[in-house]
């Protein structure tokens, strides 16, 4: 097992206040009688999509999607419902963990997309904007980091390290 490095790129006290933080900011941003439709990336976004969604103060549905590659090539990627989730004509929320190179999020909206919802917003906790490859426009980010393999929060090194409860890398990943 690859050890965790010392370095905590984000403090599990201000990865408390940014959740607050985007909590306040996607209420601002939605009608004052509006009902969201969130919809959890699993399994890295989970943690982040509790917090998120303990601190809006509206209601809420909550449905979660799986993201499963095929084939040899990343960029075949097929969706799973984990139940029937219903979003024509709703506002939806997509809450994930990181966005990096754009390919997946694009992919997962134009999906969403054809089902016609009222709105979709995406909200991630970690924007690797370093690794962009299409421009993919999120209106809410928790914080931008670095090109580096990040565990903690939710996000996992091969299953590993999901319960931390602040964000931290591992040394030499590969």
């Amino acid at each position: 097992m690859r050890p965790l490095a010392s370095e905590i790129l984000i403090p599990e006290q201000r990865i408390a206040e940014r959740v607050r933080e985007l909590a306040l900011e996607i209420e601002r941003d939605t009608p004052p009688d509006g009902e969201i439709a969130a919809l959890i990336v699993l399994k890295g976004a989970f943690v982040f999509g509790a917090d998120l969604l303990r601190a809006l103060r509206r209601p809420t549905r909550v449905g979660f999607l799986e993201i499963h590659r095929q084939g040899d090539h990343e960029r075949e990627v097929e969706f799973i419902f984990t139940h029937p989730f219903p979003i024509e004509d709703r506002d939806v929320l997509v809450v994930e963990d990181i966005l990096d190179t754009g390919v997946t999020m694009t992919a997962l909206l134009e999906r969403l997309r054809a089902r016609r919802p009222a709105r979709v917003r995406t909200a991630v906790l970690l924007d690797k904007r370093c690794r962009r490859e299409i421009d993919c426009p999120v209106e809410y980010v928790g914080f931008e980091i670095p090109d580096r393999w990040v565990v903690g929060y939710g996000l996992d090194d091969d299953e590993r390290y999901r319960n931390l409860p602040a964000i931290g890398y591992v040394e030499d990943p590969r």
